[in-house]
């Protein structure tokens, strides 16, 4: 069967985790192919809450294979924290496989993501300080470390001398900050080397197989399509390509084995971090959306910004991304209000938008142009039915199907893994 892409339609925090454990318990492989330990997702089983941030959601499902892309760039030392936190609950993580083109995150990367972040003050992106930006822009000026260089030790000195030659003048001269050692950073990746050897792979060649065979491959996002490199709301956005069109390049997998895009909305919108977020809600409703539908970031624990939804958006994922899915989550949050607005189209100076504006500047001073549906009172988290959802709920999510132009397949009514409502198959073409 052919590879199923599944991604964030927002900011991210969409709840791609859920989405991805409902269907990894139908697939064979679940490939994370792009981002950092920058995203969480939190996965509910049971009475049982999992964090995951490097790890592909699929590892909590027996029988599936999880695997980290050639996209992502990894943190050794909170790929193993994680491991080693569920092996202790009872998970096994024996069947994970990781890219041996992958690239890691050295310590110098982690430090200069800080002490940027900090010394642009006003002008800051909101990274997670984790090295994840300048780990990417390694990859992109040809310097940076990979999997596979760490079975070498001669090429990995040498590359980290050549990264250190230029990074320690910016930290000392321009950060006021100590020069990091050639013999500390190889020290410090060597001793992730032989608990890693086992788990790597060349696993664009393990993931053309498994298709040729007829496997199922799930191509799971980290972050979002508005965070994209690319696409996103730049320059707030992550470093690398959290769109469709990244599964191929973080994966290995040809834009021609994919078949279905699954695209994730909240059933309203939040971002983490800086920059413009029309539907913003400032006052008592935005806290209510935050505390209702605890929105504290996984990774980070930052409380997230919190506003309407915005079909706006929407549209523009499911043109970016060529979705041809949509899941909504979180639509419990909305219970208990009279009415829900719902973002259709921009104000930009008295110009109407129904799509994205073209320019930073045009999004930057889009006002939200509201359509108010009528709420709802009742607890809708024991519905598994589409048709036992209360009316109203049942428009909202008839609207907002015909407002982002492609069909609503499932819906999430609460935190846990069965708290959903699957419309349509999302692994049927």
């Amino acid at each position: 069967m052919p590879a199923v892409v599944l991604i964030g339609a927002q900011w991210g925090d969409e709840g791609k985790g859920k989405a991805t454990d409902v269907l990894g318990r139908r697939v064979d492989h679940v490939v994370k192919f792009n981002g950092g330990n920058n995203a969480g997702h939190t996965v509910v089983i049971g009475d049982e809450k999992y964090a995951l941030h490097l790890l592909p959601s699929g590892i909590l499902t027996p029988g599936c294979t999880p695997v980290i892309g050639n996209g992502v760039v990894i943190d050794l030392a909170v790929l193993f924290e994680e491991l080693e936190g569920l092996q202790a609950r009872g998970v096994d993580t024996s069947r994970l496989v990781v890219s041996a083109n992958a690239h890691v995150i050295p310590p110098y990367n982690r430090v200069l993501d800080k002490v940027t972040e900090r010394f642009l003050g006003s002008r800051r992106i909101g990274t997670t300080g984790r090295g994840i930006g300048p780990t990417y822009a390694d990859k992109m000026n040809r310097v940076g470390i990979r999997v596979q260089d760490l079975f070498d030790e001669g090429i990995l000195r040498q590359k980290v001398e050549g990264a250190l030659d230029f990074k320690n003048q910016v930290l000392a001269k321009i950060y006021n900050r100590r020069a990091i050692t050639v013999d500390e950073v190889v020290e410090e990746l060597l001793s992730h080397r032989e608990a890693l050897r086992p788990m790597v792979a060349d696993t664009g060649l393990l993931l053309q197989e498994a298709l040729g065979r007829g496997e199922t491959v799930l191509l799971e996002a980290g972050q979002a399509t508005l965070l994209d490199v690319d696409h996103g709301t730049y320059p707030f956005v992550t470093s690398s390509s959290a769109t469709a069109g990244g599964a191929c390049t973080g994966s290995g997998i040809p834009p021609t084995s994919i078949d279905r895009v699954v695209a994730i909305l909240k059933a309203y919108t939040t971002r983490v971090g800086e920059g413009p977020f029309p539907t913003e809600l400032l006052d008592d409703m935005g806290e209510h959306l935050r505390k209702t539908g605890h929105e504290y970031g996984t990774t980070t624990g930052r409380p997230r910004r919190c506003g309407w939804f915005d079909a706006v958006i929407g549209r523009y994922a499911a043109r970016v991304n060529g979705v041809t899915d949509f899941v909504i989550t979180k639509l419990d949050t909305l219970s208990g209000l009279d009415t829900v607005p719902v973002c259709v189209a921009y104000d930009v100076d008295g110009v109407r938008h129904d799509d994205m504006p073209m320019t930073q500047s045009d999004f930057h001073h889009a006002k939200p142009v509201y359509e108010e549906l009528p709420g709802w009172w009742e607890d809708i988290s024991h519905c598994r039915d589409f048709d036992e959802l209360p009316a109203n709920a049942r428009r909202y999510v008839e609207r907002v199907e015909e407002l982002v132009g492609q069909r609503v397949s499932a819906i999430g009514v609460g935190p846990g893994r069965d708290e959903i409502i699957v419309r349509h198959d999302l692994l049927d073409a």
